[in-house]
C-alpha cells in the first residue's frame, strides 16, 4: 500500500465528497470517525466494499483521543466477574501488540505497592486479577516475551521502578505488563488511511443533520454548503453523540478524568503506578509515564448529566480526588503546581440498572432501527475491532447485502512493523515510535529544508517536518488538527504558546 493511496489530503477530502454530492452510491456510509468509526470504515473497506466515512470534527476528536491511551486486558472486567469480556480485551490486545498495530503498542509494566497500611482485600484481589490476567495473556496466545508473567518484587524494585514511592512500610510490590499506546489518535489516523488506502472515503468537517438507514443529509462546515449522500447501510458509530442521531438509544455517560504531571513528578519513573482507592475493593487510580517525560493520573468515573458537549472539563473535585489517592503511597504528595494539564472523555456507557457508571458494563451493543440504520455503542478503545465487525455484519444483512469475510485481525496498519524491523530503520527513535516503518519518509521531508528536522519550539520534541506530514498525509486542515490530535502538544496548555499558530506555508500545498 503506497503513501500517495493513503494520503489524506484537502485536496482528496473535497473531490470525495464532490463525488458523493453528484449522486454516487456507497455500499456503507459511517458517522464517526473515532476509534470505532474509523474501524468500521476499515473493516468494510477491506471487505471490498465501496465506503464513505464522515465527521463533524476531526479524526479522533471526540472520545478516542480523552482514553488512558491503553491496550489493556481486562483485569478490571475480572474483578467484577465479566470474564468473557475480559478474555475479548485480552484477545483483542494480543491483535493489536502482534499483528495490526505493533509499532503503536509497547509493553507496559505496573507496580501496585504493598504496604503495611495497604487495605487487605484490594491486595489480595490484585494478586488475584494479576495471576488471572497471567491465564488469560497465555488464553489469548501472547507470548511472556511481549508480555512476561506478573511476579512479587522488592521494595529495592519498587523504588527503581518509582522513586517517589512511600518508604515507610513498603513491603514491595506487585509487577503486572500489560499494552500502552504511544497516542490513541495516532491509532485513529493510522485506522482512517489504511481504509483510505483500501478505497474509503474519509471526509472531517462533515456534520449530519438528517441520518437514516439509507443515507444522510450533512453540512460541508468549510463551505456551508448541503449535501445529500446515499448509501445502501448505515452505520452511526458517533459514540457519546449516537442518541443524537439515533433516539432509541439509551445512554448514561460518564466522564473520565486525566491530571498531566509535569516531567520528573515521580522521579524517573519507568513503570505505571497502581493505587487502591481508599474505601474501594475494585478501584484504583494510575500513574502512566509517556514517552515525552509526562506523565497522566487518572481516572475518575463520574456522571454527566444534561447535554453532552463537545469536550468535557475536568471538574476541580476530580482533581482533588486524582491527587489525593496518589498521596497515599508517596513520600511526598503532589500538588496543583506539579499539574501541567488535563483532560477529560466521555465514555458512551449504556443505560443500565447499575446505581454508579463505574458499574455500568462495558460491552459493546448494535442496534438496527426500524429503517434498517446501524448504531454501534459501548465498549472501549481495545475491543474497537470487534465492535467495528459486529456493526458492519450487522449493517449489511440489514440491508441485505453479502456480508463477507472479516479481514482485520490480520491486516496491519500503515506503519506497521516487527520491533525488530523497526529497530533496523534509519530514522530518529522517537519518529518511529510514533510512525513506524514511515518514519523514514518523515524525517526525509528535512533532506531539503534542514529546519524541519528541529523542535517547532524550545521545550518541545515535536519537529516541523512532522507538522507538514500531518498536513500531507494525515489529513490535519489547521493548527488546531496539528496540535491537538496529530501531534498532541496541545495536551499541555504551556505549551501551545510556544506552538505555531499555524502551519508553516509549505503545508497548505499538500495535495
Amino acid at each position: 500500500m503506497t503513501a500517495a493511496a493513503t494520503a489524506l489530503t484537502a485536496a482528496r477530502r473535497a473531490r470525495d465528497l464532490a463525488e458523493l454530492a453528484a449522486g454516487q452510491t456507497v455500499d456503507l456510509l459511517v458517522v464517526g470517525l473515532g476509534v470505532t468509526g474509523a474501524g468500521v470504515a476499515l473493516d468494510a473497506a477491506s471487505r471490498g466494499l465501496t465506503v464513505a466515512a464522515v465527521d463533524a470534527h476531526d479524526l479522533a476528536f471526540g472520545t478516542s483521543r480523552w482514553s488512558s491511551k491503553l491496550v489493556h486486558g481486562g483485569l478490571r472486567y475480572l474483578a467484577g466477574g465479566h470474564v468473557g469480556l475480559a478474555y475479548e480485551s485480552a484477545a483483542e490486545r494480543d491483535v493489536l501488540m502482534r499483528r495490526v498495530a505493533p509499532h503503536l503498542v509497547n509493553p507496559l509494566p505496573s507496580v501496585l505497592p504493598l504496604t503495611t497500611v495497604t487495605p487487605a482485600v484490594p491486595a489480595a484481589l490484585a494478586r488475584f486479577g494479576f495471576a488471572a490476567g497471567d491465564v488469560l495473556r497465555a488464553a489469548a496466545g501472547t507470548p511472556g516475551s511481549i508480555l512476561p508473567r506478573s511476579r512479587r518484587i522488592a521494595p529495592v524494585e519498587v523504588h527503581r521502578l518509582v522513586p517517589a514511592v512511600r518508604r515507610s512500610g513498603l513491603r514491595g510490590g506487585l509487577l503486572g505488563w500489560d499494552g500502552q499506546l504511544i497516542d490513541d489518535a495516532r491509532l485513529v489516523v493510522a485506522l482512517a488511511r489504511t481504509a483510505a488506502g483500501h478505497g474509503a472515503r474519509v471526509i472531517t468537517r462533515c456534520r449530519v443533520e438528517q441520518l437514516h438507514g439509507r443515507g444522510a443529509t450533512v453540512t460541508d462546515t468549510l463551505t456551508g454548503e448541503h449535501r445529500d449522500l446515499r448509501a445502501r447501510a448505515v452505520v452511526n458509530a458517533t459514540g457519546v453523540w449516537a442518541d443524537r442521531l439515533d433516539p432509541g438509544v439509551r445512554l448514561r455517560p460518564s466522564r473520565g478524568t486525566h491530571l498531566v504531571l509535569r516531567p520528573g513528578a515521580l522521579g524517573r519513573q519507568q513503570a505505571a503506578l497502581t493505587v487502591p482507592v481508599p474505601g474501594s475493593t475494585s478501584r484504583f487510580v494510575f500513574v502512566l509515564p509517556q514517552q515525552d517525560g509526562h506523565s497522566y493520573l487518572g481516572l475518575t468515573d463520574e456522571p454527566v448529566e444534561g447535554p453532552v458537549p463537545d469536550v468535557a472539563e475536568p471538574s476541580a473535585a476530580e482533581r482533588g480526588f486524582l491527587l489525593d489517592v496518589l498521596a497515599t503511597v508517596l513520600d511526598t504528595p503532589l500538588s496543583e503546581a506539579d499539574v501541567v494539564g488535563a483532560f477529560a472523555g466521555l465514555r458512551p456507557l449504556l443505560a443500565g440498572a447499575a446505581g454508579s457508571t463505574a458499574d455500568l458494563s462495558r460491552r459493546h451493543a448494535v442496534r438496527v432501527a426500524p429503517d434498517g440504520m446501524t448504531t454501534v455503542v459501548g465498549g472501549k478503545l481495545t475491543t474497537y475491532r470487534r465492535m467495528a465487525r459486529d456493526a458492519v455484519d450487522a449493517a449489511l444483512t440489514a440491508a441485505g447485502l453479502p456480508v463477507g469475510r472479516c479481514r482485520t485481525a490480520t491486516l496491519p496498519l500503515v506503519g506497521a512493523a516487527a520491533p525488530q524491523q523497526l529497530a533496523r530503520l534509519g530514522a530518529p527513535a522517537r519518529l518511529v515510535a510514533r510512525y513506524g516503518t514511515e518514519a523514514v519518509q518523515v524525517a526525509a521531508l528535512a533532506d531539503d529544508d534542514p529546519d524541519l528536522a528541529s523542535p517547532v519550539a524550545e521545550g518541545l520534541a515535536v519537529t516541523g517536518a512532522e507538522l507538514l506530514w500531518g498536513t500531507l498525509q494525515e489529513g490535519a486542515l489547521d493548527a488546531g488538527d496539528l496540535l491537538d490530535r496529530r501531534t498532541r502538544i496541545g495536551l499541555v496548555p504551556g505549551a501551545r504558546g510556544p506552538a505555531p499558530a499555524a502551519p508553516p506555508p509549505r503545508m497548505a500545498t499538500g495535495g
